[in-house]
């Protein structure tokens, strides 16, 4: 048990009843709380938070509705960045979706778009993230098999035939070869005769968070933010409607971070993007509003609501505070939620159906403007027809059967869920200062901080896994001998095969002095400091391919090679 009233500091601020109510219900449940109940080891969140058994009004001591909690769509934003927030608008459905070939990969989009899907999401295989053809030695086995293979403009067409890039939103999980991705969307958008300031989406586009965790990067930080912020100043002027970036605390939190670190380091990653923005010569106002941020949802339902809570009202001060921005949109923090892929089990698969709902579920109450919930398969493999409708049908169980969108924040006031968004936003705005005494992001990650700090926290859920302070139902307790396997997806070699033919017909049919020349100029703008975006287009144009153009700019670039974290 927690401190008794008497041992806490009086906080003037509460009522005498208060604390007499709570020393009252301290004293009747003093000896239950000596014992250890038989069903529970460990009363800490998922991320090994202390939680007390009881939360109050002498909880919220010091609390100001006006100034912490606000109103929707008002500053801080603590309750949503929209005035009615799903009154007004759903959050967007966004399944991710990708594998084999473009081709296949534009039928499972029309399949999903029938199903009452609202956004693209596109996932890219690995040889396109890590920039590399289909034909390249490092692709071999990897074609097709976690991702959707693009190696030119010709698969981007393929991938959005028959798709009105002017109405549909599309997001994109690509971050060394965003540049390339974008190009090569905006491209297509052209040839379907649709005007890029009508073009909306998000590219992920978020480096930082590939050294920190998901370790997909090409060349060095310096370099790679120089092409983030290429990507900012080209869409503020030609792509109005397209979100630059999506800081993403996904892949922090996969990779085995706490909440609070997921938090932290994600809004910490966007304050270095501004960081950079700005030392690139914009103004603020100019590219902020259309910095947007992905996060994780896990199972601990509440600890994940005051995690999103706590993300809007930290941004907007930090913003208006720190960058002195003065766009509303500027300060308000957009984000795409997606359930936690690291939480699926492979024992007992059709427990994931649960465990997706109730992460989803918390999106929703803590306000996310998109979502996407895994498919009970996918730990297993990409996700079949029928796993991808079912988690579809979940988002669309909730929206429209839960009555969770009724009304804003339902949660709002909640004395447990406003003492957890406080302790979260104190917590983050620690971790601020640490980074910050380290000189920014860039160079904590050059010293190791953040990925010692998740390796840390990983360790610890791990050992409380194997103790059995944290149960994992099917895999630490409630175990079922020869489970039946289920049916996955699988994607047959002849994809490799397939897309190295038609990469093959695609050189041999091209313009070769095109392609040649539109590299060169690329070339060129790399090592002079102009924005990159604008030769990118008329390269990826000419279909020079992924491969070629990631070669260019590794030979402008470097690659980097991170250094060992113990």
């Amino acid at each position: 048990m927690s401190r008794t009233t008497d041992e806490k500091e009086v906080d003037p601020t509460v009522p005498e009843r208060t604390r007499e109510g709570r020393r009252r219900w301290e004293e009747s449940a003093r000896e239950a709380f000596v014992r250890r109940p038989p069903w529970k080891r460990d009363f800490t969140t998922v991320s090994g938070a202390p939680v007390e058994p009881l939360a109050a009004p002498d909880t919220l001591a010091g609390f100001d509705p006006e100034r912490d909690l606000g109103w929707p769509g008002e500053y801080p934003y603590t309750r949503g960045v929209q005035p009615t927030m799903y009154r007004g608008k759903l959050w967007t459905m966004r399944q991710f979706a990708g594998y084999g070939t473009a081709r296949q990969t534009n039928e499972r989009f029309h399949y999903l778009l029938d199903h009452g899907q609202t956004g693209l999401s596109t996932a890219f295989h690995l040889p396109t993230l890590y920039g590399y053809d289909s034909d390249h030695e490092m692709a071999r086995g990897e074609v097709g098999k976690c991702g959707v293979a693009v190696d030119s403009l010709a698969d981007m067409e393929i991938l959005f035939d028959r798709i009105d890039l002017g109405r549909v939103t599309t997001s994109m999980t690509i971050n060394s070869t965003a540049p390339i991705a974008l190009a090569m969307y905006l491209a297509v958008a052209e040839k379907h005769g649709t005007p890029w300031d009508r073009v909306g989406g998000t590219l992920q586009n978020d480096i930082l968070k590939e050294y920190i965790a998901q370790k997909e990067y090409i060349f060095p930080p310096r370099p790679s933010m120089r092409l983030v912020t290429d990507q900012f100043s080209f869409c503020a002027k030609h792509v109005p409607r397209w979100n630059t970036i999506s800081i993403s605390g996904y892949h922090i939190r996969e990779a085995g971070s706490t909440a609070l670190q997921e938090l932290a380091f994600t809004l910490r990653d966007g304050v270095e993007y501004v960081k950079y923005g700005l030392e690139a010569g914009m103004a603020v106002d100019d590219f902020a509003p259309r910095l947007s941020f992905f996060f994780n949802a896990h199972n601990d339902f509440f600890e994940e609501i005051a995690k999103y809570r706590a993300a809007r009202r930290i941004w907007a001060k930090t913003m208006r505070d720190r960058f002195g921005a003065k766009d509303p949109r500027s300060l308000a923090c957009r984000f795409h939620t997606q359930t936690a892929g690291c939480s699926l089990t492979a024992q007992q698969p059709f427990n994931n159906v649960v465990r997706t709902t109730i992460q989803a579920l918390a999106g929703v109450l803590g306000g996310t403007n998109s979502l996407h919930t895994n498919s009970l398969d996918e730990t297993l493999a990409l996700p079949s027809d029928f796993a991808v409708k079912l988690a579809l049908r979940t988002q669309q169980v909730i929206a429209h059967e839960s009555g969770v969108a009724n009304t804003a924040d339902p949660l709002g006031g909640a004395y447990f869920v406003e003492e957890m968004t406080t302790r979260m936003e104190r917590g983050c705005f620690d971790y601020f200062r640490r980074i910050d005494a380290l000189g920014g992001m860039v160079e904590a990650i050059e010293a190791g901080f953040p990925q010692r700090e998740i390796m840390d926290a990983a360790y610890a859920y791990q050992r409380a896994v194997d103790a059995k302070d944290k149960i994992v139902v099917g895999v630490n307790e409630f175990v079922e001998e020869n489970e039946e396997p289920i049916e996955t997806l699988y994607i047959d070699e002849s994809v490799e095969e397939k897309q190295k033919a038609d990469l093959a017909a695609l050189k041999r049919s091209r313009d070769g002095k095109a392609v040649s020349s539109s590299l060169s100029a690329l070339k060129q703008a790399c090592a002079d400091g102009r924005n990159v975006m604008p030769p990118l287009v008329e390269a990826v144009k000419t279909y020079a391919t992924v491969g070629e153009i990631s070669d260019v700019m590794r030979e402008v670039f470097a690659t980097y090679e991170e250094p060992a974290v113990f």
